[in-house]
């Protein structure tokens, strides 16, 4: 007989053993993390996304990943999901973690439409705005399964071009330095054509991820822009703020 998942219960015990932890870091969380996803490995994705769901308020970053591990629950995820998953986003780190790990995903999986995002970046919140930008980094990103959009990458980007809210400003250099190594063309276009309208420091770093590969030409210095691998929450390992 199949075990019934009580995602309350499993949400209490992640985060009783994550604030059991001795010397907590990105490491040592992300060991708890794997554990639970190989946990709910033969689970479905809708149980996963309740788990997610009874986790988001206190280990925000892991439900994240939890559903970003699991295909059959980046496929469950609704339009209701993924903004109840967002609730409570109030700085740039929660909102890299969810716009790389789960709003950028089921974008790309098609389990949220472009009329979703497109409803962010027309958002009073600044960090819904800075949220539909982050969504387009893991269309581009091969690190993040992304094989390239420059379609609906740019047509966020255009919806923010002007915005100088600083986190919106800095998640568009993003979003283009991302989309550069899959179609520089496009992005050079994206430069000429809104010249007047984009900001001094967007022009600067994506001029120069276009001319030297790099954000901030100059050694010793890497362009991240995002996820480094395992080792680190997206919070701590973008470059975009």
């Amino acid at each position: 007989m199949d075990t019934v998942v009580d995602p309350a219960a499993v949400a209490d015990e992640v985060d009783r053993r994550i604030r059991g932890l001795d010397a907590p870091s990105v490491d040592t969380v992300r060991r708890v993390r794997r554990d639970v996803s190989a946990q709910l490995e033969g689970e479905s994705g809708a149980d996963v996304v309740a788990v997610a769901l009874a986790l988001i308020g206190r280990q925000r970053w892991v439900a994240y990943e939890i559903v970003y591990h699991h295909p059959a629950a980046l496929d469950a995820l609704t339009v209701a999901d993924v903004e109840r998953l967002g609730t409570g986003l109030a700085d740039w780190g929660s909102v890299d973690a969810f716009g790389r790990y789960l709003s950028g995903p089921a974008w790309r999986r098609g389990s949220i439409p472009d009329a979703t995002v497109r409803g962010w970046a027309a958002s009073p919140d600044r960090w819904w705005r800075r949220a539909a930008l982050v969504s387009t980094v893991p269309l581009n990103l091969a690190a993040a399964g992304g094989t390239g959009d420059t379609d609906r990458t740019l047509d966020i980007c255009e919806r923010l071009v002007a915005d100088r809210d600083d986190m919106v400003v800095k998640a568009l250099s993003w979003a283009l330095r991302e989309l550069v190594p899959r179609d520089p063309d496009a992005v050079r276009g994206f430069l000429r054509d809104h010249d007047d309208a984009v900001a001094a420091r967007v022009r600067r770093e994506v001029t120069a991820k276009l001319e030297t590969g790099r954000k901030n030409p100059g050694p010793a210095r890497r362009d991240g822009g995002g996820h480094q691998g395992d080792r680190r929450s997206a919070s701590q390992a973008s470059d975009s703020g």
